[in-house]
């Protein structure tokens, strides 16, 4: 894939992901009840909701963090290099993962 391709691939994955964290993160609708409490109702159905939404954000949020990692090495011209070891990343790990910015060991000693 050429850089262009790339670039536009990434830029977009990361539009879809901030919208995504925008819709997540924002704050309840006026008049909603979130609480806790020893009965199931709306307010608990709503807390229990708001939890998961925080564990989907967090881990949105560090996509979109490797995306623009990603994107600040293709403008650096060191896309596609380790961020600890510095060799090459294989072809078919940035095609399967193209935010990744570690290679194989490198990952699985982290």
């Amino acid at each position: 894939m050429d850089r262009s391709t790339l670039t536009d691939r990434l830029r977009a994955h990361r539009a879809d992901l901030a919208r995504e964290l925008d819709r997540l993160t924002a704050p309840p609708e006026p008049g909603s009840a979130i609480a806790f409490g020893k009965r199931i109702g709306e307010g608990t159905t709503e807390a229990i909701e708001r939890l998961s939404t925080t564990a989907t954000a967090r881990s949105i949020a560090a996509s979109l963090a490797e995306t623009d990692r990603a994107l600040e090495k293709l403008e650096a011209g060191t896309y596609g290099l380790c961020d600890v070891c510095g060799d090459t990343i294989p072809a078919e790990r940035m095609e399967a993962r193209p935010t990744t910015a570690h290679c194989v060991q490198c990952s699985a000693a982290r």
